[in-house]
């Protein structure tokens, strides 16, 4: 199965950037002997580069030359540029690049309506390009922030597209949500205005808070100076930094936040890539986390947070990897699911872990965490072989939860304190096809989820007990 990224705007690009750095070395630790496998298939393409890389794809042997099976959207051209000229120059091609070079000036309306029409049968023409060498398409990943012009509007316009053109192929999001802190003064608008189509067009979304990835970088940084981790943890071999990596260039502020982010999708996307003896296909996470359409929102978590830490690192012990997945500390996303409701949970475990394991610490943490009556056994588990490189073993939890509601109604709170001023409105609508309209329906459609989201909290707190069961004479 193939999972094809589409990283929109500045923000997804420099994510993309440090995904398929990951990737690449991830998959180089593995496949020693350089023969291109299936594992490698499902990110990346194997061509003769003679044939102009446009030749079939060579599907057995020695690697010849791989192109990541992608899609690059920045309507400025930098961090693309940047891109094809760093290490990774050789991975992509321009047949994969849409760029333009004056940006969306912050502005949603610039993204969706202006440049989304503008540049609408380029990336079709692109995207049935690459969809074509992809034998069995899974998933769409699209990678994007919320607070800027071209991530927010473009990418939800790219999102409403593959549902036109593929609707029967899975659409995940992974969306970077501004902090209150935000210099973007528009933030709100364009983050409300991308959750009105993350709401309608996306099957799963992994919302992360850059405030959650700023406190994870400082308090590993806060950790190692202080000496609690041993003077085993050499400064760059932490999860948070590219040393070691194809890059050579200096490591900018935020690639240690977007390389957890790029840890989060190696390890959603490692069930589809290597064996384990419990495979977790994407669709199976929107099937099974997902009761409700709207409420696709899921809190991920990440242990350990050293995972490109060297191997002398003494592991830490399996249950306390469990116990970390649940605790704030190791979320992307500042809430408390503890004292919210779980509609579903999946954990997806990789390394040297038994299924006696998982459900040992599942029965360990059941009685700490409150689930919706319907679905007391809502778990779903993921067991893959192959640990992240560096490793004995990690896990991603990614938690279906009521908790994701103060985010939402935050981002209401700074929406409504511009737009009750009509603050800079005239940005957006002297855009064609911007009418005010779009604003109240999206605002109206983030109240209705909040309102679905507090349905759910009035449950909590019912009974807890199984239903009784007929009793079956032996």
């Amino acid at each position: 199965p193939v999972s094809l990224p589409f990283a929109v705007g500045q923000c997804g690009n420099q994510v993309g950037c440090r995904f398929w750095d990951l990737a690449l070395r991830e998959h180089a630790a593995v496949n020693k002997k350089g023969i291109y496998d299936e594992s490698l298939s499902s990110f990346f393409r194997n061509v003769d580069t003679r044939s102009g890389g446009d030749g079939p794809d060579i599907y057995k042997g020695k690697i010849c030359s791989l192109k990541a099976r992608a899609l690059l959207i920045d309507m400025e051209e930098g961090v693309v540029n940047e891109i094809l000229q760093g290490p990774l120059r050789d991975v992509f091609d321009s047949k994969q690049l849409i760029t333009d070079v004056s940006g969306s000036g912050n502005n949603w309306a610039v993204g969706h309506k202006l440049y989304g029409y503008q540049y609408r049968e380029n990336i079709v023409e692109k995207l049935r390009k690459t969809a074509e060498h992809c034998d069995c398409l899974q998933c769409f990943f699209i990678i994007h922030s919320m607070g800027g012009g071209t991530g927010s509007g473009l990418g939800t316009f790219v999102l409403n597209l593959l549902e036109d053109e593929f609707p029967e192929v899975y659409r995940f999001v992974t969306s970077v949500y501004p902090s209150g802190e935000d210099d973007v003064i528009t933030s709100p608008y364009n983050s409300v205005l991308a959750m009105k189509e993350l709401n309608e067009h996306a099957d799963c979304v992994l919302p992360i808070e850059n405030e959650s990835l700023f406190d994870i970088v400082n308090k590993i940084h806060q950790m190692i100076n202080s000496g609690k981790l041993g003077s085993t943890v050499k400064q760059n071999s932490l999860v948070t930094s590219s040393a070691g990596s194809t890059k050579t260039v200096q490591e900018k502020p935020f690639d240690a936040m977007n390389n957890i982010v790029a840890n989060l999708l190696l390890n959603l996307t490692s069930s589809a890539r290597f064996e384990g003896s419990l495979n977790m296909d994407l669709n199976e996470i929107s099937m099974n986390l997902v009761p409700f359409p709207r409420l696709h929102y899921l809190v991920s978590s990440l242990t350990p947070l050293y995972t490109l830490a060297d191997v002398n690192v003494p592991s830490r012990r399996l249950d306390q990897m469990f116990s970390d997945a649940f605790s704030r500390d190791h979320q992307l996303i500042q809430t408390d699911p503890k004292h919210s409701l779980y509609l579903a949970c999946a954990l997806l475990v990789r390394g040297n872990v038994q299924v006696s394991d998982l459900r040992r610490n599942i029965e360990r943490l059941k009685p700490s965490l409150h689930f919706v009556s319907w679905n007391q056994e809502g778990w779903k588990t993921g067991l893959c072989s192959v640990p992240p490189v560096g490793h004995s073993h990690s896990l991603l939890a990614l938690a279906n939860n009521t908790c994701v509601k103060p985010t939402f109604i935050e981002l209401k709170d700074r929406f409504m304190k511009l737009y009750k001023k009509k603050a800079h409105l005239h940005h957006y609508l002297h855009i064609d096809g911007m009418e005010q309209s779009c604003f109240s329906e999206a605002i109206s459609s983030l109240s209705d989820l909040i309102e679905e989201y507090n349905e759910l909290d009035a449950t909590k707190g019912g009974p807890r007990t199984d239903p009784s069961r007929l009793k079956i004479a032996v």
